[in-house]
């Protein structure tokens, strides 16, 4: 992919990966659409990487269609959109244990918003020939996130959406790519996103970290990019035999747990 000159629109933008995405693209020339849910946010990134801002609650259609317009009115055609707007609350009780508006806003967050942005940029990516529609979802949509059935779930719908994508549109131009990181140190699992020192161990990358291997993922046409490589391996284990799998992370969640639930999910990760 050739970056210069290039636009994109990037979501849940205002910190952590997206604002590490935001800054990657940004120093290759790429002309960026900062979005947040937080407007101050969105604001501050955008300044700083010479894009424009616009506010966007990505669970709702009206307020993504007012996103591209926004976009394309500031930007002109948009070349790349990068769905990266996430969020985690935690399941650590079992999947029935949280409400409904927790699996709905999930569902609307993490496979709706991609879908609804893509079928209204889409056209113009197929008219000229090319696109690139990146999803930042997380290796807990190849394995199984414990702790979190919510997120791990449409993060498996987001993978899955993604390969359609690919799969439909690959003919017409279009790159598709999902992004599946494990631990990242960004304000989701309580880090400061400027100074993510105090990481448990190596596994536990840095946004920027993240916004590299999706650059150079971009640069190699990747449909799947790990920035943490081990998850490839353990996504071929899970295939190989999955109860085998089953087993081995209910033995990992009994090890967790044997102390009580994590009451969050920085707690979560530091256990494992």
């Amino acid at each position: 992919m050739r970056f210069e000159g290039r636009s994109a629109i990037i979501t849940g933008a205002g910190q952590g990966i997206g604002r590490a995405i935001a800054r990657a693209l940004a120093s290759r020339g790429v002309r960026v659409c900062v979005s947040d849910l937080d407007p101050i946010s969105a604001q501050n990134v955008a300044t700083e990487v010479g894009g424009i801002a616009v506010a966007c609650d990505v669970r709702k259609a009206d307020q993504i269609a007012r996103l591209i317009e926004q976009a394309s009115a500031g930007l002109g055609d948009i070349d790349m959109l990068c769905s990266n707007a996430g969020f985690a609350r935690g399941s650590m009780l079992g999947p029935t244990s949280s409400p409904d508006d927790q699996w709905q806003d999930s569902w609307d967050v993490h496979v709706m918003a991609h879908l609804r942005a893509s079928r209204l940029l889409l056209p113009q990516m197929i008219s000229r020939g090319e696109g690139w529609l990146v999803n930042v979802a997380s290796a807990a949509g190849l394995l199984s996130q414990i702790g979190d059935a919510p997120y791990s779930a449409t993060k498996h719908a987001a993978v899955s959406l993604a390969q359609s994508l690919a799969i439909e549109h690959g003919d017409q131009g279009i790159h598709a790519s999902v992004v599946c990181p494990l631990y990242v140190a960004t304000p989701l699992l309580g880090y400061n996103a400027d100074a993510p020192k105090d990481r448990p161990h190596d596994r536990v990358l840095t946004a920027d970290d993240v916004a590299q291997a999706i650059v150079t993922g971009l640069e190699e046409d990747r449909f799947l990019i790990l920035p943490h490589e081990e998850a490839g391996l353990y996504f071929r284990r899970r295939a190989e035999d999955m109860d085998r799998w089953i087993d081995g992370m209910r033995r990992l969640r009994r090890e967790t747990f044997k102390d009580g639930a994590p009451e969050t999910l920085n707690d979560l990760h530091r256990r494992i």
